[in-house]
């Protein structure tokens, strides 16, 4: 071979090195734990699906790669903490858990261990983390801007319905943003002229009850608290209460919407599922949760379902038909 040609192949091996190979620098298949307080039927898949995606982008191939270990807790605390002490045990590289509750779990299960959350709401007030910028221990990932949503998801509500005075809330005291979501919303209302009524649902059971309370006090309207592993389970029920009592409802998923309500509004998750593989990238390369920096969603996404509102006799102005990200026909 000639020096030209042997320098030829040389660049050329080199330009069709796998992208995996400068990813992961080795031959060990890492293993990432998920932990989820819902169901593994709480149609969640395009997320998984945007995570793996996200890691592919980054140059590493699920089985060559990684693994995923998934573990769901189907609405049950302690099982969430039995899981996350599993994990542990199972000694993953790194532990994704989505929501405060499952953040919590992990975070009692271990201190050393990596964990990047996924989606909490207020993570310095829920103490995981010392702050944004520096989030100081074994925890880092995405947060939500809980609070501004809440506030954005009462002003659609009222422009949706203009002639709306009376909006009931859908809450689980057990949650863990219950009380700061419950203060934003009191002054998002005043500043609006609506009247809150606070409706505690900890159970199904509870449902018919509340339901039944709220059409007694004379909502015109619904609006429902994030509490991810009650409407997991739930969000089809809620729907369909809804429908029953005829009241306009937003959502902060957008599962909600595809189980049949109104409307939500809350962060594209798949977008924020892809967004975590850059940060179990960093940590499988060496990077420490405590300097990476959290971050908050850039993308958002406005979904209006028009057959429940149809169902409602509601006409949606076109004014926030406009503002939709996606309309449900």
């Amino acid at each position: 071979m000639t020096a030209l040609a042997f320098l030829a192949a040389l660049t050329l091996s080199t330009f069709t090195v796998p992208l995996s190979v400068d990813a992961q620098g080795s031959a060990k298949v890492y293993r990432i734990g998920m932990l989820r307080p819902g169901s593994p039927l709480a149609g969640s898949s395009p997320n998984l699906e945007a995570l793996r995606q996200g890691m592919h982008d980054l140059g590493y191939i699920e089985g060559q790669h990684f693994v995923v270990e998934s573990r769901w807790a189907e609405g049950s605390d302690e099982r969430l903490h039995d899981l996350a002490a599993e994990l542990v045990r199972l000694q993953v590289d790194v532990i994704m858990a989505a929501g405060a509750l499952a953040t919590h779990a992990a975070q009692q299960a271990t201190r050393t261990m990596p964990i990047v959350m996924l989606g909490v709401y207020d993570p310095v007030g829920a103490g995981l983390v010392a702050s944004l910028a520096r989030p100081g221990g074994n925890i880092t990932g995405l947060s939500t801007l809980g609070l501004e949503l809440a506030g954005k998801r009462l002003e659609l509500l009222k422009e949706t319905v203009p002639q709306l005075v009376r909006v009931a809330v859908l809450a689980n005291p057990a949650a863990p943003p219950h009380t700061v979501f419950l203060e934003t919303l009191t002054v998002v209302s005043q500043e609006l002229g609506l009247q809150l009524q606070v409706l505690e649902v900890r159970s199904s059971d509870e449902l018919d009850r509340a339901f039944a309370a709220l059409t007694h006090a004379g909502a015109e309207a619904l609006f429902v608290l994030p509490d991810p592993p009650m409407l997991d389970r739930l969000d089809r029920r809620i729907a369909d209460l809804t429908a029953q009592h005829r009241l306009p409802a937003i959502y902060p998923f957008k599962s909600s919407v595809d189980a049949g309500g109104l409307m939500s509004y809350a962060p594209h998750l798949p977008d924020i599922y892809r967004r975590a593989a850059y940060y179990v990238d960093k940590i499988l390369k060496g990077a420490k949760p405590a300097d990476l920096p959290v971050e908050q969603p850039t993308k958002f996404e406005f979904v209006i379902n028009l057959k429940a509102a149809q169902a409602l006799g509601l006409t949606i102005p076109p004014a926030i038909l406009f503002q939709a990200d996606e309309v449900l026909q």
